[in-house]
């Protein structure tokens, strides 16, 4: 059906923009973005939604050519002195520490013993992690400190002296890491994003001390201090400054209120005052009544404010914190929808016009694929099933994430209908006829839903009727989610444990690893452990099931002469990965990074790269999933497989899958290792199987507490191969290795012939 219109709709409960197909007589609402006849232009600001107030000789001050630009360019000679040996460049390890560049912003929240554990972790939970790193700075510390925050204790309750030993650990430890320190109580409610977009409009190089501004008592001189309860800002200048003259200040200035304390500290020794104006920027705060109502506070001065105060108990500070996302959200809708107006209202004077414009307005259109490869398919689903299936299967049942997915479109879906048409008419959903989506990588996910509704007239009058939706669930902002420092010179230590079972696959994972390291001189070290079975073990002096596997490792030391390749022995019934892991862990120093392979991989230095890049210690552990090429007897039958299948090319990953039910491929420090499974010894003591029902991958999922990184990975191919299936080990295990026999022994397509090849000459 034909797409007459389209209306973007936004909604804080779920990012959602539907667009309408009327199949029915029904005037459609129009919206048009055309800015009327007004004297306002179109980049005015938000009223409301105007963070910072503007002075009316700011204007003036810049074209003066004011003294705002604190920064001047200054060229750094190189001279090489000839007398002197020439020594190598050291390069730091990160660019911004070379530039210098520094974070922008440190929190430091002041609290005590009694309201640690109260407001502060109110604190911590509503505003903290905005911000780059909180500091909670007491004097004495609680016997419990609350899980997650960072607790600085001085070892004394006064607050003079607590005020001190705060500025003087933030310079000493951060003065050279950050632009801003921005200093508060427990019982202060602080905008984070707003905070964050002030400093980010400040200069860092000048001397700012910034808050609300008090008079002293007696308020004989006009110098002020900031006040303590609603938070104020010291440069990073400031505070080095400030730094030779707080031992001064603590012997010869008496007061009894800290912020009071550190203001007179700043006027006598640097002759600075507290300004609640600096420049274009304006320090927005708000007193909060006694008994007042957060949900009923409608002035545009609370609505503005960096700061609340005072809050009295935690679910206060909570119920602010709603108040001011809700505001925040309707701000941010109200500039989703002027930006929507400035888009149509500037695509005249594009080439394409208004035509040009896509819907949703301000969202990239859609992907338009060059060939008939890229185009993304439409997956068909109704309420109870879906007819894309991971496994393949023509339709299953829709549970899990999916149904809560399509539930939530059919809600909005209804919901968005009625807020167009009410109160001419009120739909309510019978039933979902036809549902479509797709996910574009450069918008979101689509949605077309064909919806059978019943509609009602203000008279009372129902029509069962027929209307297409469609939505967009669009991407939101890309996060950088930083990561600690890895490096692709790390050592991997290759681990390739061996049974009786497998050592006819070891000739050709010994070539590849030839081939793909000691050839190319990776930093890679392998491992050789043999498992024999009690049977096995005792004849090792007469017949050595492994002696022909040790022959061909000697080969290999004899051409490669600086080469050793070590092997362990081990003798068990079950040979439990977890178990054989406890033997390798302790020959190993706790630094080495592991590879967990299986005598079926084929190692090569595109995977090696990418196992020490994802493992990361204390931080990550990497689970690959290999690709698992099918069986040759039924992929091929009566014809001979292609050059390309033989080879590692990306053509060969057509005649295989991604095996999901295999954990045996791991890449994990042996410190991690080691933390997990200390934290798992409680648990062994009662239950002594609990080793032999779990593997490598269990244990970090459940003791590590760090990322578990499962991905699939085209460099780790593996040929076909038919895996034994030890019964002895725990359920899920033996499961799992079944299905991977089942869906390793070719694809649906290729089953299919098979079988129908099989009948047919069964019937002749």
């Amino acid at each position: 059906m034909r797409l007459s219109s389209f209306m973007a709709l936004f909604r804080p409960a779920l990012p959602l923009i539907l667009g309408l197909s009327l199949g029915f007589s029904l005037s459609l609402l129009m919206v048009s973005w055309t800015q009327g006849d007004t004297d306002e232009s179109c980049g005015d600001g938000l009223g409301n939604g105007m963070l910072f107030l503007v002075r009316g000789d700011s204007k003036r001050d810049l074209r003066d050519g004011a003294s705002e630009e604190d920064f001047q360019p200054r060229i750094v000679p190189y001279h090489k002195d000839p007398n002197k040996p020439h020594k190598k460049v050291l390069r730091t390890r990160y660019i911004h520490t070379e530039l210098g560049i520094r974070e922008r912003l440190l929190v430091g929240v002041l609290t005590s013993r009694a309201t640690l554990n109260t407001l502060a972790v109110a604190v911590n939970r509503t505003v903290a992690h905005h911000f780059h790193r909180t500091f909670f700075f007491t004097g004495l510390r609680s016997p419990k400190v609350p899980h997650g925050m960072t607790v600085v204790a001085h070892g004394d309750d006064r607050p003079v002296w607590l005020m001190y030993e705060t500025v003087h650990h933030l310079h000493q430890h951060y003065g050279s890491d950050y632009d801003w320190f921005y200093l508060a109580q427990d019982d202060t409610y602080m905008q984070a994003d707003r905070l964050s977009e002030l400093v980010g409009h400040l200069s860092a190089g000048q001397d700012l001390y910034m808050g609300r501004a008090e008079e002293f008592i007696g308020g004989e001189e006009k110098a002020r201090y900031c006040h303590g309860g609603y938070g104020y800002l010291l440069s990073r200048s400031l505070l080095a400054r400030l730094q030779p003259h707080l031992d001064t200040c603590r012997n010869d200035i008496l007061s009894v209120r800290p912020d009071e304390w550190l203001g007179r500290c700043i006027i006598d020794y640097l002759g600075l005052s507290c300004v609640e104006v600096h420049g274009e920027m304006t320090y927005l705060y708000f007193e909060l009544g006694k008994n007042a109502d957060p949900e009923r506070e409608d002035s545009a001065e609370f609505k503005n404010a960096f700061t609340v105060h005072p809050v009295s108990e935690p679910n206060l500070m909570y119920r602010l914190h709603k108040r001011f996302s809700q505001i925040e959200l309707e701000r941010t809708y109200l500039q989703i929808q002027q930006l929507q107006m400035q888009i149509n209202n500037l695509s005249d004077l594009t080439p394409e016009g208004r035509t040009g414009v896509h819907w949703p307005i301000g969202i990239n259109p859609p992907f338009q694929p060059r060939t008939r490869f890229e185009v993304i398919n439409w997956e068909y689903f109704t309420e109870e099933h879906i007819y894309s299936c991971v496994d393949s299967s023509p339709k299953c049942e829709i549970k899990g994430a999916d149904r809560a997915d399509v539930n939530a479109v059919l809600e909005i879906a209804v919901e968005r209908l009625n807020e167009l048409y009410q109160p001419q008419l009120r739909f309510r959903k019978r039933r979902l006829l036809n549902g479509y989506r797709r996910f574009d990588p450069t918008r979101g996910m689509e949605y077309m839903l064909d919806l059978a509704l019943e509609a009602y007239t203000q008279k009372g009058h129902s029509q069962v009727i027929a209307k297409r939706v469609n939505l967009l669930r669009p991407l939101s902002a890309v996060e950088i989610i930083p990561m600690p420092y890895v490096t692709e010179a790390t050592r991997v230590q290759v681990i390739l444990p061996v049974t009786a079972q497998d050592q006819d696959y070891v000739s050709n994972f010994l070539d590849m690893y030839v081939t793909n390291t000691l050839d190319t001189h990776d930093n890679v070290l392998l491992t050789f452990l043999f498992i024999y079975d009690p049977f096995d073990a005792q004849r090792v002096s007469q017949s050595d099931v492994f002696a022909g596997i040790k022959a061909m490792i000697g080969e290999v030391e004899k051409r490669y002469g600086d080469v050793k390749i070590p092997w362990i022995s081990v003798k068990t019934e079950v040979p439990s990965q977890v178990k054989l892991m406890d033997i390798i862990s302790k020959k190993h120093p706790v630094d080495t990074l592991f590879f967990l392979a299986s005598v079926w991989t084929e190692v090569n230095s595109d995977f090696l790269n990418r196992c020490r890049m994802n493992a990361i210690s204390n931080w990550q552990v990497f689970f690959p999933v290999h690709f698992q090429e099918y069986s040759p007897a039924v992929m091929y039958r009566d014809q001979q497989p292609s050059a390309a299948s033989s080879s590692f090319t990306s053509e060969s990953l057509r005649d295989g899958h991604f095996d999901r039910h295999i954990f045996d491929e791991a890449c994990f420090y042996n410190a991690d290792y080691m933390t997990a499974r200390t934290k798992m010894a409680a648990d062994i003591l009662d239950n002594e199987e609990l080793l032999e029902s779990m593997d490598v991958y269990d244990i970090f999922v459940r003791y590590s507490g760090l990322h578990v990184f499962r991905a699939v990975e085209p460099a780790l191919i593996q040929k076909y191969v038919r895996r034994t299936c030890n019964p002895r080990f725990s359920e899920d295990i033996y499961h799992r290795c079944v299905l991977s026999n089942l869906e390793g022994l070719g694809s649906r397509s290729h089953l299919a012939m098979a079988l129908f090849e099989q009948e047919q000459a069964n019937s002749t």
